[in-house]
């Protein structure tokens, strides 16, 4: 029976039999959302086919780090949300005999003349091996089509004991493929929807069309409005007595039992009322057409998870589990995505808290400090106030806001572990136009002895310090090619 991703079939068997062969696996993931949910798939599909299996969580994936994974003598190593960049490096212990490995990501894969030629073989000019699963192998998309969570996935499916069922769990690669940014057009694409399709089938997700404002579940009803500012909407955004007033001017009742009511608390006649209204309120103010558009598109829905709270709605949960591996937290983040509640979640939402927080403070620190322009770059260097776990999640955040270019890559340096961490932003029309942070990343920090890569919209690096002129100044070169 074909997969999810059907293209992926024979890497999925391939890497569950090498897991099922294992007396024990040790499983190493990413500490993002995508990350977070690759991790409970993985673990959940391989505890329900009866495998041994200790999960660990790394920052980044160096050389350290992997020698310290060889360390730990486990004859099988399954790597999630991360492995494929870093296939040079684990290539040389798996040729050493240290481990097997098994790999679901969806980065793009070492240069095979980078690894030792006794563990991986040359596909199209990537690292490759046997049990690889990674959509950028069989021609699919790997920052818009497949997340790190949905090649976890798509190995999941494969290591269904024979009445066993794991379609279940595609309700956290939904979670992760949103985290991932994979929705950024208002909806999953590509090989994403096989997995939507399987999660509507086993009755834990929907797929619904709505208003597409962050915060729908949890925000209090003027909340959710004056926090919208994807679209900004005048006398609304930014604005809490203006979104009161236009709540109050539709005759809705703001509260019940003394408690702000939430979107997910009006029926559908009081969301159209609202939404209708808003594209009202925007045309009227002269909102662009392709900014009102994109107010209402496709939302994920856990269907097993309370209305009205963050693990209910895909873009929430995700939000959520940022806010805990970010802050070093990735076992709360786990047990959160494993079922735990009670004092796993209160941990949680109390991360949540704080990391709202800090956003928010690193979002005022950028428009106080501006950013410096090069001609196709943009930078701001936000040393040790913003911490390097979330200072890419700034960036994105302050592109497009006064005295930030939408029409240039924004790039951010941070301090970390005495070098510096580098990580970078574009938006959709940028890469449509040719950007791909992913090579920029890649090539500008190996020319001054670092290293990095990611995804076309969204990369990072790690680079000696010091060096940031240089690292700017290659990679305005590289943009500028792209972009001839």
């Amino acid at each position: 029976m074909a997969g999810p991703v059907p293209e992926l079939d024979e890497r999925a068997a391939a890497g569950a039999r090498r897991l099922r062969s294992a007396d024990r696996v040790l499983h190493a993931s990413h500490i993002d959302a995508d990350g977070l949910t690759s991790a409970a798939i993985a673990t959940t599909a391989l505890e329900r086919a009866g495998v041994s299996v200790e999960t660990v969580f790394k920052k980044q994936l160096d050389a350290d780090e992997i020698a310290s994974i060889a360390a730990r003598e486990h004859e099988t190593v399954l790597f999630t949300d991360f492995g494929s960049g870093q296939l040079d490096a684990i290539s040389e212990h798996v040729a050493a005999g240290d481990f097997e490995m098994v790999v679901a990501d969806h980065h793009q894969p070492a240069d095979p003349a980078d690894c030792h030629s006794d563990a991986v073989v040359d596909t199209d000019g990537y690292a490759d091996f046997e049990c690889h699963v990674n959509p950028l192998l069989v021609g699919l998309n790997g920052a818009s089509e497949l997340s790190g969570a949905g090649a976890a996935y798509a190995l999941a499916r494969a290591l269904e004991p024979e009445d066993g069922d794991n379609r279940d769990l595609a309700a956290l690669a939904v979670v992760g493929a949103v985290g991932d940014m994979q929705a950024t057009s208002g909806e999953l694409l590509g090989a994403n929807t096989g997995i939507v399709e399987e999660g509507v089938a086993a009755d834990v997700l929907s797929e619904g069309t709505d208003l597409s404002l962050y915060g729908k579940q949890t925000r209090p009803l003027p909340k959710l409005l004056e926090y919208a500012t994807e679209v900004p909407i005048p006398g609304i955004s930014n604005d809490q007595a203006g979104a009161t007033r236009f709540l109050e001017d539709l005759g809705l009742e703001l509260k019940a039992k003394g408690e702000w009511r939430t979107w997910a608390d009006l029926d559908a006649d009081e969301r159209q009322t609202v939404a209708s209204a808003l594209v009202q309120r925007a045309v009227k103010r002269g909102v662009p057409a392709s900014k009102i558009e994109s107010l209402v598109g496709t939302t994920y829905t856990l269907t097993a998870e309370p209305t009205g709270t963050e693990l209910r709605d895909a873009s929430e949960f995700s939000t959520l589990l940022n806010a805990t591996a970010r802050y070093e937290r990735a076992d709360v983040g786990l047990a959160v995505c494993l079922g735990e509640r009670a004092a796993p979640l209160d941990e949680a939402r109390s991360l949540l808290s704080n990391h709202r927080r800090n956003l928010s403070e690193g979002l005022d620190l950028v428009k106080e400090r501006g950013v410096t322009q090069s001609e196709y770059v943009q930078y701001f260097d936000a040393g040790d106030v913003i911490r390097e776990t979330i200072v890419g999640i700034v960036a994105g955040m302050a592109l497009g806001t006064n005295g930030v270019d939408s029409d240039k890559p924004i790039i951010a340096f941070a301090d970390a572990d005495g070098e510096r961490k580098v990580s970078s932003r574009a938006t959709g029309p940028l890469v449509g136009r040719g950007v791909d942070l992913s090579v920029v990343m890649r090539e500008a920090s190996q020319s001054v002895g670092g290293d990095g890569g990611g995804h076309d919209i969204a990369a990072g690096a790690t680079i000696p310090a010091g060096k940031e002129d240089a690292f700017i100044d290659a990679a305005d070169d590289i943009v500028a090619e792209q972009l001839d």
